[in-house]
């Protein structure tokens, strides 16, 4: 799965980086793949989620016809090309700092009859965050379609990722927030071929999809040498794998590297997320 359109100049702006995240919560790197690379992604997602839905557990429901999907990273043949795209590692070594880790991979697939979901933040938000005013964890997503608006797409509040929830749900605002929400709302039609990056503590939430087609989305997950994600997850690689990968790269994973691959015991629920909206 070699992509043959890196940018050849990596040098992307730490400014407009730091701007856009710590600003809306959210950027983008259009066209970052070639579609042929994306339709690989694609596949490999496909045969992953058949797999996963096989197995007791192998699929996390978040709401009707919704799920998510934790994965291996060398079960997907264009793991290292993601990693190491020079837009992702830019972003990375910018908001996170050079030693920053990877501690997820995963996809979600939102498919035909998925409601909507109420807005939410993936996880509460950290005191490096709330206090120190500073991002240590970062999303990044990967569509393998074309999003319509039937399709269910992703849909931010921008700017959100600084609500301080303390009081009551630290993951779900109080329904009283919801029209500043409603105010803000983007909704993001992605294109096969973007990588975005979010913090994922900026309110979002999937709409409903109202087309006959799924959505499915790869998710990489990479946290601060303070981050305290990877606690939620169960990343592993073998050791053959592990010991074919470029220094470089191995220094970022932050799972287990071990002898087989282990089925993954997801660790990352979100009970409030299991029940959709209408509309």
């Amino acid at each position: 799965m070699n992509n043959s359109t890196f940018p050849q100049d990596s040098k992307f702006d730490v400014a407009s980086i730091m701007g856009g995240l710590y600003g809306d919560g959210f950027i983008a790197c259009k066209g970052a793949f070639s579609r042929e690379w994306v339709q690989w992604l694609g596949h490999d997602i496909a045969m992953l989620f058949e797999e996963a839905l096989s197995q007791p557990g192998g699929a996390l429901a978040r709401g009707p016809s919704r799920y998510y999907v934790e994965i291996h990273p060398e079960k997907l043949s264009g793991f290292v090309d993601i990693i190491t795209h020079p837009w992702v590692v830019a972003v990375c070594t910018a908001v996170l700092g050079p030693d920053y880790k990877i501690v997820e991979a995963g996809f979600d697939v939102p498919g035909p009859g998925a409601m909507k979901q109420p807005w939410h933040r993936d996880f509460p938000s950290p005191e490096a965050t709330l206090v120190g005013r500073r991002l240590n964890s970062l999303a990044f997503n990967i569509t393998t379609v074309d999003v319509t608006e039937e399709m269910g797409p992703f849909e931010i509040a921008p700017g959100t990722q600084w609500d301080d929830l303390s009081g009551g749900d630290l993951m779900f605002p109080a329904p009283e927030l919801t029209d500043r929400y409603e105010a803000r709302a983007q909704r993001k039609l992605a294109r096969m071929g973007d990588i975005t990056a979010r913090s994922a503590l900026t309110i979002h939430r999937g709409t409903a999809n109202l087309s006959q087609k799924s959505r499915p989305v790869f998710v990489l997950g990479v946290d601060a040498p303070d981050g305290t994600n990877a606690d939620k997850h169960d990343l592993q690689v073998t050791r053959a794998y592990y010991d074919g990968l470029p220094a470089e790269m191995r220094r970022h994973l932050a799972g287990r590297v071990v002898e087989k691959l282990a089925p993954i015991v997801q660790g990352h629920a979100i009970e409030g997320l299991k029940m959709g909206q209408m509309g």
